[in-house]
Parts: C-alpha cells; sequence; structure tokens
C-alpha cells in the first residue's frame, strides 16, 4: 500500500511538474512573440486610400494636360516660332524640363495605386525621385534668369545688355543642365541603408538623412533668395511701365501697356501658388522625418507634404497656359495649330503689322520680349 501511494505521489509530481513547464514555455513564447509584433503594432502606417485615390488623380490630370501642353509649346517655339531671342531660349529649356518632370509622374501614380509599395527596385527609385526635384529646380533657375533678362532690358541700355545675348543664354542654360546633373548623381549612385525597403520617396535611414536635410535646408535657402529677386524685379517692371503709360497717356496704345504690365504678375502668381507652399513647409517635413515623432504628426506632415508637392508638379501644366495667355502671337500660332488654319488671314496680318511698324513697335513674340519692346516705344517717342 505504501509503495502505490508512493508511486502516485510521483506520478502527480511529474504531472505537475510537466505543466508548470508547459505554462512556463507558453508564457515565454507568448511574450516572445508579443516582443517580435511590438514593433509592428507600433509601425507608423502612412498609407491611406483617400490620400491615394486624391493623388493617381491629379497626377494623372497633370500628366496628360502637361504633356500635351508643353508638347504642343515646344513644337510652337521650335517649328512655328521664327524669332530668337534669349528669353526664347530659356523657354525652350523650360518646356524640355517640365517634360521631363511629366515623366516621372506614371512611376509616382504606379506607387501609389501599389499601396505605396515600390516593385521596380531601389535604383529606380533613386533616379525618379531625384530627376523630379532636378527638373523642378531648374524650372525655378530659368524663371529667375528670364526675370533678369526682362530687368535689365527694361532698366538698362542695349549696351549693358548685350550679356544677355543668344549666345550667353545657351551657355547659362548648358551649365545649369552639367551642373544639376552633377549634384544629382551623387544620390543617386550613394547606398541607403535600407535597400530592401519597399518604400520609395521617403527618408529610409536617419542617419543617412542628416546630410540629406542640411542639403536641402540650403537649397530652400537658396530658394527664397531667388523668389525675393523675382518679386522685386517684377514689380520694378509693371512699375516702370505703368508710370511710362502714364507719361506718355496720349500714345494710342498705352491702356494696351498698362494691361502688359499688369499681365507680368501672372508669372509671380503661378510661381507662388507651386512653389511658395512647398518650400515654406520643407523645413517642418525635414524635421519630422529625422526626428522621434508621433504617428499621428508623422502622417498630417506625410499628407501636407504630397498636397504641396502636387502643386510643384502642376507648374509643369501651369507654364504652357501662361505662355498662351501672355503672348498673343503664340496664342494665334497655337489655335491654328489646334484647329489647322493659318493665323490670320494675309491681308489682315499684312495690315497690322504695316501699322505696328508705322510707329516703329517690333511685334512681340513671347510674353517676356513684350517687356523690352514696349520700353523702347516709350523711349523713340521720348527723343
Amino acid at each position: 500500500m505504501n509503495t502505490t501511494e508512493l508511486q502516485i505521489t510521483r506520478a502527480l509530481s511529474s504531472l505537475k511538474s510537466l505543466v508548470s513547464s508547459a505554462s512556463y514555455n507558453t508564457a515565454f513564447n507568448n511574450g516572445s512573440s508579443n516582443i517580435t509584433q511590438k514593433p509592428k503594432d507600433l509601425e507608423c502606417n502612412l498609407d491611406e486610400e483617400s490620400t491615394r485615390i486624391t493623388l493617381v488623380t491629379v497626377y494623372s490630370f497633370i500628366f496628360i494636360f502637361g504633356l500635351l501642353g508643353n508638347v504642343l509649346a515646344l513644337y510652337v517655339f521650335l517649328c512655328v516660332h521664327s524669332k530668337k531671342s534669349s528669353v526664347h531660349v530659356f523657354l525652350i529649356n523650360t518646356s524640355v524640363a517640365d517634360l521631363i518632370l511629366i515623366f516621372c509622374l506614371p512611376f509616382r501614380i504606379y506607387y501609389h495605386i501599389s499601396h505605396n509599395k515600390w516593385m521596380l527596385g531601389q535604383t529606380l527609385c533613386k533616379v525618379v525621385g531625384n530627376v523630379f526635384y532636378m527638373n523642378m529646380y531648374v524650372s525655378i533657375f530659368l524663371l529667375a534668369f528670364i526675370s533678369i533678362d526682362r530687368y535689365f532690358k527694361v532698366h538698362h541700355s542695349t549696351h549693358q545688355h548685350k550679356l544677355l545675348n543668344i549666345k550667353f543664354s545657351y551657355l547659362i542654360c548648358c551649365i545649369t543642365w552639367m551642373l544639376s546633373i552633377a549634384l544629382v548623381i551623387p544620390f543617386i549612385i550613394k547606398p541607403e541603408g535600407n535597400e530592401s525597403n519597399q518604400k520609395c520617396f521617403h527618408y529610409k535611414d536617419k542617419q543617412q538623412a542628416v546630410w540629406k536635410a542640411i542639403i536641402n535646408i540650403i537649397i530652400v535657402a537658396f530658394f527664397w533668395l531667388l523668389f525675393l529677386f523675382l518679386v522685386t524685379s517684377y514689380v520694378k517692371i509693371a512699375r516702370t511701365l505703368i508710370h511710362l503709360s502714364r507719361e506718355k497717356s496720349t500714345f494710342p496704345n498705352a491702356s494696351k501697356y498698362r494691361k502688359t504690365a499688369k499681365k507680368s504678375f501672372i508669372v509671380l502668381f503661378i510661381f507662388t501658388l507651386c512653389f511658395v507652399p512647398y518650400h515654406l513647409f520643407r523645413c517642418f517635413y525635414i524635421h519630422s522625418q529625422i526626428s522621434s515623432s508621433k504617428c499621428d504628426w508623422k502622417k498630417i506632415m506625410d499628407k501636407t507634404n504630397e498636397i504641396v508637392l502636387l502643386l510643384s508638379a502642376l507648374n509643369s501644366c501651369l507654364d504652357p497656359v501662361m505662355y498662351f495667355l501672355l503672348s498673343s502671337s503664340i496664342r494665334k500660332r497655337t489655335i491654328s495649330i489646334i484647329f489647322k488654319k493659318k493665323t490670320h488671314n494675309v491681308s489682315t496680318t499684312n495690315s497690322s503689322t504695316t501699322e505696328m511698324k508705322q510707329i516703329n513697335v517690333s511685334i512681340p513674340s513671347n510674353p517676356r520680349v513684350s517687356f523690352s519692346s514696349i520700353y523702347s516705344i516709350f523711349r523713340k517717342q521720348s527723343k
């Protein structure tokens, strides 16, 4: 009997230790599972369907109309528009930069359709992202040079303006493209911390993001200097033309020149609408990417960044509209191409050209050239 009780006691003790061990292992495994899953639970998911649908829709709109508008603008500038000038060279290069930026948009559309997952390789991701920004800043830089060109043609003599001739504008454009490509290449070839990451167009490694943040801040500061100069130059151009039109109020086309001066602010409006919000917000976005911010705050920053980036891309779609609105010659040629008609009846064109020549007016060939033409008229009339 004692032997039987002893065996039962030993069996119960073994069973108890087995249950205890199983409970410990279960608790340990559950704990390990929780520890492993914890980062996943805390991971900040920036993918939202409403945001993706909006981005895909707007980017598709910009791609279609921007592609059509810039191809048409290039055709007018290269094949139809006969008069060459320094501004003409800048406008051609601006259209090329806009087109290259537009060709980056299908990749962004694909990325958002794929629930913000990039499956085309990190090299292509870096190429598309950096080329997008490169052409955005090439456009900004060329618009600044157009502003410089207009400013000198209105406020300085022909002798002082010799530097801004066609050859010099070609040189400026070549230097701009070469310098931009040289600055972008290091960003493309430099490996990032997590090359297997399926995210694209975002900072991936906080340590490597610091030096990118510094470069971005320098670029933002440079933009504000250009923007300040752009505002100052166009305001002075408009004030000069309005002042001269008031002095020569008896001149037949004085009211038209005032309208032309006011139209110069269309350039400023488009530039401000497209680029200022992005550069106002840029520093806040960079800080959110390199710091340990809360998930809700990161989501707000990410959504806002996508919106202001849309506005920047919209500039490539609005530039051809600006050419169309500001230049009557481009407007007539564009309409004639679309509807396959001649620009005007030969008699109407000849008569209007004769009238303009009688008062020594050269017909403006593009929206910015008109400033120098108007100024030359007033100078001749005052002599």
